[in-house]
């Protein structure tokens, strides 16, 4: 180049041939300080104590000390959508199956329905209920897989309710709540403990390709907590997670260098705009998928599992498919330090107002042997101990049937009664709790209620529930509510006993 060509050398120019100077002095500016001090104040940062869940920074999913031991580190939600019938799968009920056909003896008001017009007669159990395992647990027919298991599960006969309407008792069975805008199970769950791997979201939702639940993401919202905390949907089809594959290559270390770059601008911006929970969110967000790209595509690859396990799970065959492949997956998502994964159905397939018999029979077939083969896969791979399964709709049914048009073949909605089980995660398995009437309406022996449910699902977390709480407006949140509930520790394989100094 001649003299009077680097005269007339443009700004452009210049910046062309300076950027990667530039870039070379960043680098070696973060190279630097790893080497000395940066990686010392990361370790001195690692080893600091946690603090207890309460007092918890509210803007990151560091994991977090539990109150007590815990239990479970883990939870996998099946979620039944629209209330499975207890007498007709778990809570055989012989007096009702002998009234069938014959008018209800009471007050039909006292049914708690939304009226009194389409109430018909007695209706008894749809399917034949029998004995299994060493504890006798009952269990319907259209259950066999799940029934083969009946010693690893904990049933709750008596849970209960306090609305009749889907969306106020799905509220309520997800955020402890009647009403939208609280934060669910899931987002307390992370809030209380965070996360044990930042390369996943630690709150993880998998619908199904028939479309989303009843209330959609509200079954996942982290309400007022920090958005960070809400749940993370996957694709219901095709790859869970697009654009997991980077459009370019460069070296690790080059990766590793623009990430702590990133970090360091971040920082920068979030502390000239604090109290701003919506970007730190928008920046972690940003963090978590980079670190996806590095580990997600490898959970993801249900490909890598046997075919001997995808035919247990009932992949590659309908009706078993696609909840057999988001089973399969929850699996590999947990044993990989993910906190909690619900799986949901397409809107409310449990809802029987009409026909239930081949209703119920239909969901049980897609569902069944899915559920078993994760159950077992779990206690296989060591992981049940560890996971807690829940498995349960918002309410239940009717011993009466309902009118749908000219015929009387489904049941209504039951606040006063319906059936839930635990497995794994610390439950106390072969477990039968709670005792209903003689139609399985209400009730009549140890009562668990939604809070209890919460409550006692926390404990095995390891976490209080009257101290997992969130300041708003000067008021103790919790998703338990104000009047203290009850840990059901008989429901508890063993007592958790306090951590010293947590009492």
């Amino acid at each position: 180049m001649t003299s009077n060509q680097s005269q007339k050398s443009s700004r452009r120019d210049f910046f062309a041939t300076t950027r990667n100077g530039l870039m070379g002095a960043a680098l070696t500016h973060l190279f630097c300080e790893e080497d000395f001090g940066g990686s010392q104040l990361l370790a001195s940062e690692s080893q600091s104590e946690t603090p207890p869940a309460e007092t918890a920074p509210a803007d990151n999913l560091r994991p977090r000390k539990p109150h007590h031991p815990a239990q479970a580190k883990a939870v996998i939600q099946l979620f039944m959508n629209g209330g499975p019938s207890q007498m007709d799968l778990f809570d055989p009920k012989p007096v009702l199956d002998r009234m069938d056909g014959q008018p209800f003896p009471g007050n039909v008001e006292d049914l708690g329905n939304q009226g009194t017009n389409n109430i018909g007669v007695m209706m008894g159990g749809q399917y034949p209920i029998r004995q299994h395992g060493e504890s006798g647990m009952r269990i319907a027919d259209v259950l066999p897989h799940t029934a083969e298991l009946a010693d690893d599960l904990c049933m709750i006969r008596s849970m209960w309710t306090d609305h009749p309407n889907h969306d106020n008792a799905l509220y309520r069975i997800q955020s402890g709540r009647l009403f939208m805008g609280y934060p669910t199970l899931g987002a307390w769950t992370i809030y209380g403990l965070g996360s044990e791997n930042h390369n996943l979201p630690a709150y993880v939702v998998l619908n199904d390709p028939l479309g989303p639940p009843k209330n959609g993401a509200r079954n996942w919202t982290s309400g007022f907590l920090p958005p960070l905390y809400q749940g993370t949907p996957f694709r219901p089809s095709g790859s869970p997670i697009l654009n997991l594959s980077r459009g370019f290559q460069q070296s690790a270390e080059l990766t590793d260098a623009a990430s702590r770059l990133l970090q360091q601008l971040d920082s920068i911006h979030q502390k000239q705009r604090p109290f701003r929970p919506e970007l730190n969110a928008r920046i972690q967000s940003y963090a978590l998928a980079a670190g996806m790209q590095l580990s997600a595509g490898q959970a993801l690859d249900l490909n890598s599992e046997t075919l001997h396990t995808q035919q247990a799970y009932g992949i590659g065959k309908e009706p078993t498919d696609s909840y057999g492949r988001r089973c399969l997956l929850a699996r590999r998502l947990v044993e990989r330090g993910v906190r909690f994964v619900q799986i949901f159905m397409e809107e409310q397939p449990w809802d029987s107002h009409v026909d239930l018999a081949s209703n119920h029979r239909a969901v049980c077939e897609r569902t069944d042997q899915p559920t078993a083969a994760l159950l077992a896969d779990l206690k296989q791979r060591g992981l049940l101990d560890s996971t807690l399964v829940i498995w349960g709709g918002e309410f239940g049914r009717t011993p009466t049937s309902q009118k749908s048009g000219k015929v009387y073949t489904g049941r209504d909605h039951n606040m006063q009664a319906f059936t839930s089980w635990l497995a794994g995660g610390g439950s106390r398995g072969g477990l039968t709790w709670g005792s209903t009437d003689d139609f399985g309406h209400s009730v009549t022996e140890n009562p668990v209620s939604v809070h209890d449910f919460h409550a006692t699902i926390l404990h095995l977390l390891g976490l209080n529930h009257q101290r997992l709480f969130f300041m708003r407006n000067g008021l103790e949140e919790r998703l338990t509510g104000v009047e203290p509930p009850q840990v059901v520790h008989e429901l508890i394989h063993s007592r958790i006993d306090p951590l010293p100094g947590n009492s």
